[in-house]
């Protein structure tokens, strides 16, 4: 497995509309073993093959989330192939959001509280199943990048720009 590397903004790359996958062979099977390689090397809970420079409908997540409150992470990795949102509800959650793609940067984003996905996995079984709390945000954050939406376009322009002048000051410090 590699780790690949994270397109960080203002790459053109993460404006890009990903193509769906046609056939799942090793190849596709590569690629996410590589995103979740490179998803836990940047200890994220999401990727989307765009972050990557890979144009096509792939997404992994794993949330990492603990089985007890203070325990260890446990690790239950989720690979998305065309993943599509059929339904999504009225009702909105807000979560304080970060991105691979724009290294320590976070804004409280709205979006719906739950929603329902289709999607294949891995060996080309179809999904189907309606997620809510922190694995609906994720989704919806990951399918975003899919279309060139950034977590970021969801935010005012005063929020985004103060994000935007926050990396830059870290860049130069670094």
């Amino acid at each position: 497995m590699t780790v690949l590397t994270i397109l960080e903004v203002p790459d053109p790359g993460l404006r890009a509309v990903a193509a769906p996958v046609s056939e799942i062979d090793d190849s596709i099977r590569a690629t996410l073993a590589d995103m979740f390689e490179t998803m836990y090397a940047a200890r994220g809970i999401g990727l989307a093959a765009t972050q990557v420079g890979i144009e096509k409908r792939l997404v992994v997540i794993d949330l990492q989330e603990p089985v007890e409150e203070g325990g260890e992470p446990v690790r239950k990795p989720v690979a998305f192939v065309n993943p599509e949102l059929l339904w999504v509800s009225d009702e909105l959650a807000v979560y304080n959001e970060g991105c691979l793609s724009i290294p320590e940067q976070y804004a409280e984003v709205q979006r719906p509280a739950r929603c329902r996905v289709k999607w294949l996995d891995g060996d080309g079984k179809p999904h189907e199943e309606d997620m809510d709390g922190l694995m609906a945000t994720c989704i919806q954050h990951e399918i975003d990048h899919l279309n060139g939406v950034l977590f970021t376009d969801h935010i005012s322009r005063l929020k985004r720009d103060m994000i935007m002048k926050k990396l830059a000051k870290a860049r130069k410090a670094a």
